[in-house]
């Protein structure tokens, strides 16, 4: 079984007691961490060894929540000023026109930005299905950039001529969605510790599904034992729609469904009230935090210290990359840090009213988009650096111009403050993905060529 040895780095282990070990290493064997602690104390061979000095490493970022397909539509002109409801029926006929090839060359792109920032397990919602496009096309997709993967097989129902969002053209029927769910999940899912694919079941949204669909896809989840992901509460548009459809809030309309449990989580939930919070914390909901998103399509701001302090859990996710326009997640941990504090600023923060409560720090940013993040997914076996764990990680030399100064007064806090690019090394279960900061799954040049002329296409036909 293949060894390596990590030598010299500052780690943050993310662990339970929250330890920081300076001039640390990893001894990893056959993807799955076999020692860590200070140098000394590690083995001193290995198939490879890398030297980490003036580096500072992390648990690999776990992303919550994205749209791979997004990244051929970013920056569409009449989409750029658009809200959620205005901005997705102006794109649903540019989706509607993607191939299987797109699906394939979009997950490449978008995993390859995510790898450059540090992510190691990346969920992604697929909702929509065109020209004979499949959830398989990302799997595959996937596979070749080797980033874990959470493939959420999503789904569309409720076309415009029966009262939902998306156009007719691009929903699916419920037998359809249902059997394909079925497929993907004895096909693809797999349970065991340091899976690379595990499949979810995840509708798309109140506004573009049915109660029956709801329903039946928790109970075929709930079967296979996989978790359900779906938006909820993302805009006041989406709580009008369910008032004026189901007449329900939203949370009241997924407790109604039986779509609240362990095995859920929730992209945005940013239009919650008190009691639902106190919901998801009794029924052990998630919740992916999507900031950018929520900046870009001005959909508000989600309510994350009260997620925290009721116990909710809070995992970071990018989104797709038309509501984002990129998909760095640790460009996204600093969002979520920034947008917190901006938050409380909203609401009055003031040290002499309430001298116990403190900003956002940047620690609890990323131990969101780590611990966090695993826990979102219900996955025990990532998220932080232990004994036993995968070997999931990324490492940023601090001998960076933009570090300068920073690093010296903390390591851990200059790599959220201060503007970052792509980090030095991403590792997924012992292997590097990237190296140096550069790929070692993909030829990037090949890929944004590629990439540019998928984009064209869509937009020329």
């Amino acid at each position: 079984m293949p060894t390596l040895l990590i030598k010299n780095a500052y780690i943050v282990t993310m662990d339970d007691n929250q330890r920081e070990i300076p001039d640390a290493g990893i001894f990893i064997k056959d993807g799955f961490i076999e020692q860590i602690g200070p140098t000394e104390q590690l083995p001193t061979q290995a198939d490879e060894s890398l030297d980490l000095s003036d580096h500072v490493l992390y648990p690999g970022l776990v992303n919550t929540h994205h749209h791979f397909y997004q990244t051929l539509t970013r920056v569409i002109p009449q989409a750029q000023d658009a809200n959620l409801f205005n901005w997705l029926k102006t794109l649903y006929p540019i989706w509607a026109r993607m191939t299987p090839d797109d699906i394939f060359i979009s997950t490449q792109t978008a995993l390859t930005e995510l790898a450059l920032s540090g992510c190691t397990t990346a969920s992604d919602h697929l909702y929509l299905f065109p020209n004979g496009s499949k959830l398989d096309d990302e799997i595959a997709a996937a596979k070749d950039i080797g980033v874990r993967l959470q493939a959420s097989r999503g789904s569309m129902s409720l076309g415009e001529s029966d009262g939902g969002l998306p156009p007719d053209s691009i929903v699916d029927s419920e037998e359809h969605i249902l059997e394909d769910s079925q497929r993907v999940i004895e096909a693809f899912h797999d349970s065991k510790p340091g899976a690379m694919t595990q499949v979810v079941l995840a509708p798309c949204s109140p506004f573009s599904v049915t109660s029956d669909l709801m329903r039946e896809s928790a109970k075929l989840a709930r079967h296979y034992g996989v978790h359900l992901h779906t938006h909820l509460a993302e805009t006041e548009d989406e709580e009008q729609f369910c008032l004026d459809t189901v007449g329900r809030r939203p949370v009241g309309y997924m407790q109604e469904l039986d779509w609240v449990g362990e095995d859920v989580w929730f992209a945005h939930a940013v239009w919650v009230n008190e009691e639902e919070i106190k919901i998801f914390a009794k029924h052990n909901c998630g919740v992916a935090h999507c900031p950018t998103s929520n900046m870009r399509l001005a959909s508000g701001i989600a309510p994350i210290k009260e997620y925290l302090d009721a116990g909710v859990n809070v995992g970071i996710g990018v989104d797709g990359s038309a509501s984002n326009d990129g998909s760095n997640l640790l460009a996204e941990v600093r969002q979520a840090m920034l947008l917190a504090r901006i938050k409380d600023g909203i609401t009055g923060f003031s040290l002499s009213k309430d001298p116990d409560r403190k900003l956002m720090a940047a620690r609890t940013a990323l131990h969101l988009a780590t611990r966090g993040g695993a826990q979102v997914l219900g996955r025990t076996d990532i998220g932080s650096l232990e004994v036993g764990k995968c070997a999931d990680f990324f490492a940023i030399n601090l001998n960076k111009i933009n570090y300068s100064g920073a690093a010296v007064h903390d390591p851990v806090s200059a790599t959220v403050f201060c503007q970052n690019t792509r980090v030095d090394y991403t590792v997924v279960a012992g292997k590097f993905v990237v190296h140096e900061g550069n790929m070692v799954t993909v030829d990037e040049e090949k890929q944004i060529r590629k990439h540019n002329k998928a984009a064209k296409r869509l937009l020329a036909e």
